[in-house]
């Protein structure tokens, strides 16, 4: 499979996620759709979105409540597509989001592999391909970024490394979507810096495609050790989302 044709799957599902066609995405012009509900979006996703902005480098498609349809139009006229995703300019769209009881809430960088770089790493510890079965008794805060708590029946695959019989590292793969599915990694602050996380993280890549599955990786812009790993590990920035929650949903983060 091709970087291509990667980039074009990951396109189709954001499309099916924003309710709008995958060609959107392609275009110069940025576009307005009205968000709503689907049963093949991202698992974890809320839908129908309040105020959700998509740029794969182009353009931006936001997916959006109908009553903050015309703020976020000319929100996203106004400034360069990058501009959009970073303050002092998304104060101006937070700013007319608080007047409906929204707040801008999660922002995020998404990631591909390159398949003419990924190859599965190595380190010098063992490693383990792990199967649900294998990692039931593994949802502790120590690999909270691995494994998903909330959605254990989606996370399917994973990788862990050992140091004789004591687990250091665990990389997982959740079933978010059809055709994606999505790697996280932990690994103990004492055994970081040794190429664990990108040993984890290549290899599940490479697990997920053999399944006939599109591995994606998500960073938040500020997780420099994140996008790091990201980067070693043969990924390469993709598509970003910047999205609204309630207030409610942002002070309960908070507390």
């Amino acid at each position: 499979m091709t970087n291509q044709e990667l980039l074009r799957i990951a396109m189709r599902q954001s499309a099916i996620d924003a309710n709008c066609c995958t060609e959107d995405f392609c275009q110069n012009e940025n576009r307005i759709v009205l968000s709503t509900s689907n049963p093949d979006a991202r698992k974890y996703l809320t839908l129908p979105f309040y105020c959700n902005l998509i740029s794969y480098g182009n353009n931006i498609v936001a997916s959006v409540n109908e009553e903050i349809a015309d703020v976020v139009k000319e929100y996203i006229n106004k400034y360069p597509v990058e501009h959009c995703f970073e303050t002092p300019n998304i104060h101006m769209l937070n700013n007319e989001l608080q007047k409906k009881d929204m707040l801008i809430c999660f922002m995020a960088e998404y990631f591909l592999p390159d398949m003419n770089v990924l190859i599965a790493k190595s380190c010098d510890y063992e490693t383990r391909v792990l199967f649900p079965e294998d990692f039931a008794n593994l949802y502790t805060t120590e690999w909270a970024n691995a494994l998903c708590q909330k959605r254990k029946h989606l996370d399917v695959l994973a990788v862990a490394a050992y140091d004789k019989d004591r687990l250091i590292g665990l990389a997982g793969c959740s079933a978010d979507c059809k055709v994606m599915w999505q790697i996280g990694v932990d690994v103990l602050p004492e055994y970081r810096r040794k190429g664990i996380a990108s040993t984890l993280t290549s290899r599940l890549a490479i697990e997920a495609i053999h399944y006939d599955k599109i591995p994606f990786y998500c960073a938040a812009w500020s997780n420099i050790r994140s996008v790091r790993n990201a980067i070693k590990s043969g990924f390469r920035p993709a598509w970003i989302e910047m999205t609204s929650e309630s207030i409610d949903f942002v002070s309960e983060i908070n507390r």
